[in-house]
């Protein structure tokens, strides 16, 4: 897999971990752990991807 299109994988999945996150957080009695977790697998990703753009 070449790095453009990895690149291009990592941030389709921090833009679906962020519509999740949106969903999520519009839910009532939703729970804030599992929301969490989303935002810190969205941060790993963008840190990837930044580390790999450079």
């Amino acid at each position: 897999m070449s790095v453009s299109s990895h690149l291009e994988e990592l941030k389709r999945k921090h833009e679906s971990l962020d519509h999740q996150v949106e969903e999520l957080q519009r839910s009532p009695g939703v729970d804030d752990l599992e929301i969490a977790a989303l935002k810190k697998q969205k941060l790993k990703l963008k840190e990837e991807i930044e580390r790999l753009s450079h």
